[in-house]
């Protein structure tokens, strides 16, 4: 037999028949374990609270050597795939203990139960796809809230003042933002949006008051405008908070301080443990705060709240959650008083202008939110809600200038129905080296504004004049996708998102500027391009870009034929985070924000006025500190630097708007249950108007929070302002004239800053 055409061929055939054998057993078992290498094994399982029995999501699941990682989905279960076994298996999550399995080509299918245990720093692993999330679990715990304003105060670099008698909303502050009410940040409450366009009382109003603290559960946030997810308004950054699904057993509470304050509270968990382990909860929470404030005019502020909610798995793969909230309340307010009035010996600190000030308001939630798993990789989420809510405000910003024998006490009031759904579809796609987890969705909301009003009022209850009456129409549909691409240390997350709005208004006044039933149409396109590198899992680089916007409000809208409706912002982050050793937790970032068109709200004209482009960089710095774990520290630190781009320089500053602020505490939480908080707030100068001629002070406020809990009871002790300042928590630079004045006087205007206040509570749980 001649080989010359194969000499491969010819090698084995001259060997040996030993040799010969000998050799093709190597080759049938290089081949074998060629197969077996390259040859993915399937590790599934499902995630357990080991006391509940309740299926944990968001868990990190991680093989060890095969360095791939997984995060439970809703109803606990996970899936990976490697070629190489054995292989570990290490499962943690925040307020778990960790756990470790073997996995061989044996053991592939898990039934996991973790133990629960103190949520602390040094669990934070820094390239967790919810680091900010577990970071403010940690707050959380060792720095608990008290108001659902408090929430917002917990987002780093977020301030908030209230200058209205407590019932309005706050005035948001955020990275060199005076956000008024809400013009540049996204606020949200399980996915349901808070913000209100084209409201009585300034665009993109979030008024938080029908939320229960004691049902939140998690913070979710993001600063900037890098979040497919997030739409108008997300400018600055957005808010979500997050509910509980549960509660482990029913309480009722007490509070009472200083100024006539009282506060009650009930959480009612409604089904029993059976239920539990159907997988059913239900609760229900109610509260009702009273309280005068300090002062002269007495706030008579009163608030109840009602909140239930209820949600089962229907199945292995699909959950169902249904929720309604409802809150009224109304309130005297002393208003913003002149500093040349309290100067002069007209008022005291306390005092007030117009003793008329004050409001009512009141909204009703419905949510219902269904999740389908179709697949170990694929989720599709359904989001309807609806919002019934009711405001009416009266306000004095200039008293006498413009109608110097009755005043210029305006009344602005709205009533409006909002509609509203969501859809989203995320897919987890696995390659041999990466992995692709994608989502898409599209929704609308539509807010029918029957009557949206601007009256000039004498004393509340006498009508001078109706400035302005319309109805309003607004409708906002959208649609997004995103990647997030995850390969060796890399993960680049793009992006696109696409709202087109219909702003519709009928003018239900002759001779009004407006004409009557006319509509506007606009599309916006927002790109967003992330990225992240992860050098361990002790130190994380990002780049974050992206466009978003905010809306104009639609009586502008309409009356400037289109214009100036959805200016867009540029910004970008680039920051780090680092874990230098488990305890300390360091992220710095630098940014910038460039914005086609500032907005500034003008109350008693009921206009936004455009006010030209802007921009803003600055620096932010967050430090979480827990050497031990029952001591806790915190700050954040943020530098903004805001501007107009076309004013001349030295008339260029952005009135009112933050330039450095800094916030943190000091927690600790003893073996005997006993729980102390110091914390401060640090708001510097900054403009009061756009050539700096007037300013805003600043201020730094403690306060002190104690803790004990006793078997089942809870005695608490809180004191705001612990040094008792004076400070100013909300100023605006106004132009006003007094009764016994000739001329009209531009000076700052204030709201003082509540002084030393006591209050103390107990509880009990059931």
């Amino acid at each position: 037999m001649k080989c010359t055409n194969n000499i491969f061929i010819c090698f084995i055939i001259k060997l040996p028949i030993f040799k010969r054998s000998l050799f093709c057993l190597y080759i049938i078992a290089f081949l074998f374990a060629s197969t077996n290498l390259n040859a993915q094994q399937t590790i599934n399982g499902t995630v357990l609270d080991d006391q509940s029995g309740e299926a944990l999501k968001n868990v990190i699941v991680l093989l060890k050597k095969a360095d791939v990682h997984f995060h439970t989905l809703q109803d606990g279960s996970f899936i990976l795939k490697t070629a190489l076994l054995p292989d570990s298996l290490f499962i943690s999550a925040m307020g778990y203990e960790q756990a470790v399995y073997p996995v061989d080509s044996s053991h592939l299918s898990f039934n996991i139960r973790l133990d629960r245990h103190e949520i602390e720093l040094a669990q934070i692993n820094v390239t967790s796809q919810r680091l900010l999330t577990e970071v403010m679990s940690v707050d959380l715990k060792m720095n608990p809230v008290n108001t659902s304003q408090d929430f917002l105060r917990k987002v780093p670099g977020l301030f908030i003042a209230q200058h209205a008698g407590g019932g309005k909303a706050e005035q948001i502050f955020l990275r060199g933002f005076d956000d008024d009410h809400g013009t540049d940040i996204a606020v949200s409450v399980d996915g349901m949006p808070v913000n209100m366009v084209s409201h009585a009382h300034g665009q993109g109003y979030a008024d938080l008051h029908f939320v229960i603290p004691e049902t939140v559960q998690d913070i979710d946030f993001g600063k900037g405008a890098y979040y497919a997810d997030r739409g108008d308004f997300d400018t600055g950054g957005y808010v979500n908070l997050k509910t509980y699904d549960k509660v482990d057993n029913s309480s009722v509470k007490m509070e009472g301080g200083a100024f006539n304050t009282i506060r009650t509270l009930g959480v009612f968990n409604i089904l029993n443990e059976n239920a539990n382990q159907n997988r059913r909860n239900m609760y229900i929470a109610t509260e009702y705060g009273y309280t005068n404030g300090p002062f002269d005019v007495k706030q008579n502020f009163n608030r109840l709240n009602l909140f239930l909610k209820y949600n089962e798995w229907l199945n292995d793969k699909s959950y169902l959650n249904v929720q309604a909230s409802t809150f009224s309340s109304n309130w005297n307010a002393s208003g913003q008083i002149p500093e040349r009035a309290v100067e002069e010996g007209i008022i005291s600190r306390w005092g007030s202008i117009d003793p008329t000030e004050g409001g009512n308001t009141a909204r009703t939630n419905l949510l219902l939110n269904y999740k389908s798993f179709l697949s170990d990789n694929e989720k599709w989420e359904s989001m309807f809600f609806y919002t019934d809510y009711r405001f009416c405000l009266f306000s004095d910003f200039t008293f006498f200038l413009n109608d110097p024998v009755n005043g210029d006490e305006i009344q602005q009031k709205e009533s409006r129905n909002i509609y509203g759904m969501m859809n989203q579809y995320a897919k987890n796609f696995y390659f041999k080296n990466s992995k692709l987890a994608w989502k898409s969705g599209f929704g609308f909301r539509y807010d029918a504004i029957g009557d949206l009003e601007l009256n000039h009022v004498f004393h509340r209850y006498t009508l001078l004049d109706n400035l302005s009456s319309v109805s309003v129409g607004e409708t906002n549909l959208y649609a997004y996708t995103s990647g997030e691409w995850q390969s060796g240390k890399w993960t680049i997350n793009p992006a696109l998102r696409l709202d087109y709005l219909i702003f519709g208004v009928d003018n239900k006044l002759t001779g009004d500027p407006v004409e009557v039933a006319q509509s506007v149409v606009k599309a916006r396109p927002s790109p967003k391009l992330n990225f992240f590198y992860n050098f361990n899992d002790k130190y994380q680089l990002y780049l974050k870009s992206g466009m978003g916007f905010h809306s104009n409000d639609a009586r502008v809208v309409v009356a400037q034929n289109g214009q100036n409706i959805l200016p867009y912002s540029i910004g970008g982050d680039l920051g780090s985070v680092l874990k230098p050793f488990p305890s300390l937790l360091l992220q710095p970032t630098l940014w910038y924000l460039f914005l086609q068109q500032e907005f500034v709200y003008v109350g008693d004209e009921a206009v936004v006025e455009p006010s030209g482009r802007s921009q803003r960089y600055g620096v932010d710095l967050s430090v979480r500190f827990q050497p031990l774990k029952w001591f806790y520290m915190d700050a954040d630190f943020d530098y903004a630097h805001p501007r107009f781009i076309d004013n001349p320089k030295g008339e260029d500053y952005i009135p009112l708007a933050p330039i450095f602020t800094s916030s943190g505490g000091v927690s600790v939480r003893l073996n005997s249950g006993l729980s102390v908080g110091l914390r401060y707030r640090y708001m510097a100068n900054r403009p009061g108007n756009e050539d700096y001629s007037a300013t805003a002070k600043g201020y730094f406020v403690n306060d002190l929070t104690l803790v004990y809990p006793l078997k089942k009871w809870e005695l608490s002790v809180q004191i705001q302002n612990l040094f008792n300042v004076e400070w100013r928590e909300a100023q605006f630079y106004t132009e006003t004239r007094l009764q016994n004045e000739t001329v009209s006087v531009s000076d700052m205007c204030f709201t003082p800053g509540y002084p030393f206040f006591l209050k103390t509570g107990v509880k009990y749980s059931f």
